[in-house]
């Protein structure tokens, strides 16, 4: 005779799952269901209650000079910061892949720039980027008697000095929030790479080596293919981490000088939480959630089509 278990026995599963769930709905569901409903209104907590405009609020974005700077910076430095921290991360990893002397040492120095908080990271680098005391202007102005002797050959004036106003310069300062972001997080890409480059079997190489493949064609056939799915989550996380910038800007230059670093994230921070205009910062953060998404269906889409071919 078949008995039926109770309620409780059969889904205990889900009754243990219950409260991640609750609280998953609770931190991401409502708050992304409540930002989308205030893109749709005009609203200031300090002026009282939201009214209804529809997508004003989004043709407003876009006709907005800061937030057209914001999308074009957001990429610039989403798409050059993840390309360049993912082909380092890349060359960091096959040099470690292999035994050499000073390695055990030198590992723990790779990885160590992402280990410090991002204040203390722009705090140091601010230092160094100091138009009169940085030390990067510093070397720089070292090599002022060079330059100055091949001005020289070409009958050009002497400078004083080489120094380089890095977070002043409009044509400059995304460049030097790059590369900020570029020695805090390329350990992180080492580290994805690293790991996928040890799960590669020993055997397939010496395979590859007694058909006369060279050291190239090895890493072109052999390591790049396998390393696919590693590349994609780098990729992936990067872009996503890259996308949201905030934190380097906000500390190394406020966004500007003029809109030079105005990017998304700084763009809803202070229309939000500056000017209290949070309906047209909801709706720049459903545009930048829209983006991120589409980026990352891309990149899953493209492992799954490589787990499949």
């Amino acid at each position: 005779m078949r008995t039926t278990r109770p309620w409780h026995e059969r889904y205990f599963h889900f009754i243990l799952l219950l409260p991640a769930l609750i609280i998953l709905l609770f931190l991401t569901v409502y708050p992304l269901a409540n930002v989308f409903r205030l893109s749709f209104y005009e609203y200031n907590y300090l002026r009282g209650a939201p009214r209804f405009v529809g997508l004003a609020n989004y043709g407003r974005l876009f006709s907005d000079r800061f937030f057209v700077d914001g999308i074009r910076n957001t990429f610039v430095f989403s798409i050059s910061a993840t390309a360049l921290e993912v082909l380092l991360g890349l060359g960091l990893a096959v040099l470690f892949n292999r035994q050499f002397r000073g390695r055990k040492l030198l590992l723990p120095l790779v990885i160590f720039p992402m280990m410090l908080s991002t204040m203390v990271v722009c705090a140091i680098w601010r230092s160094m980027y100091h138009y009169d005391y940085g030390i990067i202007n510093h070397f720089l102005s070292n090599f002022t008697p060079i330059v100055n002797w091949f001005r020289g050959v070409f009958g050009l004036a002497p400078v004083a000095g080489i120094k380089v106003r890095w977070l002043f310069d409009p044509d400059l300062a995304l460049w030097s929030v790059v590369l900020v972001d570029l020695w805090q997080y390329t350990p992180m890409a080492f580290l994805i790479l690293l790991a996928g480059l040890q799960s590669i079997p020993k055997d397939l190489y010496e395979a590859a080596r007694v058909d006369g493949a060279g050291g190239v064609s090895l890493f072109r056939y052999v390591t790049l293919p396998l390393l696919r799915k590693h590349l994609f989550l780098a990729l992936l996380l990067r872009s996503i981490d890259t996308f949201k910038i905030f934190d380097k800007v906000y500390a190394l230059t406020g966004g500007g000088p003029g809109s030079a670093t105005e990017t998304i994230s700084f763009y809803i921070y202070r229309e939000g939480f500056k000017y209290f205009n949070m309906g047209r910062a909801s709706a720049a953060a459903v545009v930048m959630f829209l983006a991120v998404a589409v980026v990352t269906v891309f990149y899953i889409r493209q492992v799954l089509r490589g787990e499949n071919a």
